[in-house]
């Protein structure tokens, strides 16, 4: 059997604050979840997201430290329509998430702003310009 691109995992330093960010992009999870030490779910498509706590992730990989500098990895939520990136990109700064990039109209044709999970992980929202 080839291998198959199966799951997206991600170690949390406070469950609960992450899981709210990625309930607000409609990211279907259990409720109280947030007191697990790991939590997945299956997206659209079947692919699994994965949030693990730190003192879980440290169960089997003792010396694990979290990487530093800027984020390697972003997650990107597609919103229906332009006024949709700035509703979720106001929503989610004003509920005290990072927002590292504001919306803007990116040469490439979307409208785009990047915010950070509460480990620094990229969270993007997008979506297509109208056409001019």
């Amino acid at each position: 059997m080839t291998p198959r691109f199966d799951l997206i995992g991600m170690a949390v330093t406070d469950m609960a604050r992450t899981l709210d960010l990625y309930r607000r992009l409609g990211v279907e999870i259990p409720a109280r979840a947030e007191t697990e030490p790991h939590v997945e779910v299956a997206l659209p498509g079947g692919v699994r997201l994965a949030w693990d706590a730190v003192e879980m992730v440290r169960t089997f990989d003792p010396d694990w430290a979290p990487p530093t500098g800027s984020p390697r990895i972003n997650l990107a939520f597609r919103c229906a329509d332009p006024a949709e990136v700035d509703r979720r990109w106001a929503e989610l700064t004003g509920a005290g998430f990072h927002g590292h990039l504001a919306p803007w109209d990116a040469f490439w044709g979307q409208r785009y702003a990047v915010l950070h999970d509460p480990d620094g992980n990229g969270v993007d929202l997008f979506a297509p310009l109208p056409a001019s």
